[in-house]
C-alpha cells in the first residue's frame, strides 16, 4: 500500500496527476479497513517499545498540508496509541525572535528526536520553502538554495542513526472549501478559525506550485516523500500508519542484551 504513494528520487510531481480522493479497493464500511488500521497500530507500538529499549535509531516522522489537510487528525489517529514517553510533537509556526536571528534550520534540529525516540513534526523545516515562498518572505534566490541546505540536513540526520519519512496530506479545494465550512458551522470548531484562512485560499494554485517543487527536489532515498491521499480520513490514516508500521519493520529495532549475568541474578 505504502509503495504506491511514495515518491522516487528524481521523479517531477505534478499534484494533478494524484487523485486526493483515491481509496483503491477499500470502502470504509469495509471490516479489513480497522482490521488492517488496529494491525499496524499494534505494530507500530510493539517496535517503539524496541526502538526506546535499543536506544540506537531514531524516527522523524514530517507531516505537511494545505490548511484543513488533516495533521492534527493524522497525529490523533495514528500517533495517539504509541508511548507519550518516547512520541512527541512539534509544531512550527512563526519564528520567534531567538530563533530568527539564526538560520532556518537552526530551531529544527534542536527538535529532532534523541535515540530511541519518535518525534513527529506537525508543518517543519519546509514551511521555509513553501510559506516564505508563496509570501515572499526572502529573495528567490534565498529560498531555491534551501532544497540542497535541507537534502543535506536530512543525509546528515540519517548518517546519524535517524530514519526520516514525510507525507504530504493531498487533499482537494472542493474538500477544503467543505472543512473551513464545517468549522463555521460547528461552535466547536470555531476556535480552528483564523483570520489567514481565506486569504491563503486564494493562494492555493502558488502553493500547489512550491510544494510540486518541494516533493520533486527533496524526496530522497535516506529521506522520501510520501503523497497521501486526504480527501477520506479513513484512508489518510489507513495509509500513514501502513508506511511508519513499514518503516519500524525495517528499522529492526532490537532488544538490547541484559546488563546482568542471568544465571547468577537471583531475587531474594
Amino acid at each position: 500500500m505504502g509503495k504506491g504513494t511514495l515518491v522516487k528520487p528524481g521523479t517531477k510531481v505534478k499534484l494533478e496527476d494524484h487523485d486526493p480522493a483515491y481509496r483503491g479497493k477499500y470502502r470504509k464500511a469495509d471490516p479489513e479497513v480497522a482490521e488492517k488500521l488496529a494491525e499496524d497500530l499494534q505494530t507500530m507500538r510493539e517496535h517503539q517499545t524496541r526502538l526506546y529499549a535499543e536506544h540506537k535509531q531514531a524516527l522523524l516522522i514530517v507531516l505537511q498540508a494545505l490548511d484543513c489537510g488533516g495533521k492534527d487528525g493524522t497525529i490523533k489517529h495514528v500517533m495517539s496509541g504509541l508511548n507519550p514517553q518516547a512520541c512527541h510533537v512539534s509544531s512550527f509556526k512563526v519564528p520567534s525572535y531567538e530563533e530568527s536571528i539564526h538560520d532556518f534550520l537552526w530551531r529544527i534540529h534542536e527538535r529532532c528526536p534523541r535515540q530511541g525516540h519518535i518525534m513527529v513534526f506537525n508543518r517543519s523545516h519546509y514551511e521555509d520553502v513553501l510559506v516564505a515562498r508563496v509570501h515572499n518572505l526572502v529573495p528567490e534566490a534565498v529560498w531555491k538554495r534551501r532544497y540542497e541546505h535541507i537534502n543535506n540536513f536530512e543525509a546528515h540526520l540519517a548518517d546519524s542513526g535517524t530514519r526520516v519519512i514525510k507525507f504530504f496530506l493531498h487533499i482537494s479545494k472542493e474538500e477544503q472549501r467543505q472543512r473551513l465550512q464545517a468549522r463555521i458551522d460547528d461552535p466547536q470548531k470555531h476556535w480552528k478559525l483564523s483570520p489567514s484562512d481565506a486569504r491563503e485560499r486564494k493562494l492555493w494554485d502558488d502553493y500547489t506550485a512550491a510544494y510540486e517543487d518541494a516533493l520533486s527536489k527533496s524526496s530522497t532515498k535516506h529521506a522520501p516523500w510520501h503523497i497521501i491521499p486526504a480527501d477520506r480520513k479513513w484512508y489518510r490514516n489507513m495509509v500513514v500508519a501502513d508506511v511508519v508500521a513499514n518503516t519500524l519493520v525495517d528499522m529492526n529495532p532490537q532488544w538490547p542484551k541484559p546488563k546482568v549475568d542471568l544465571d547468577s541474578y537471583v531475587i531474594d
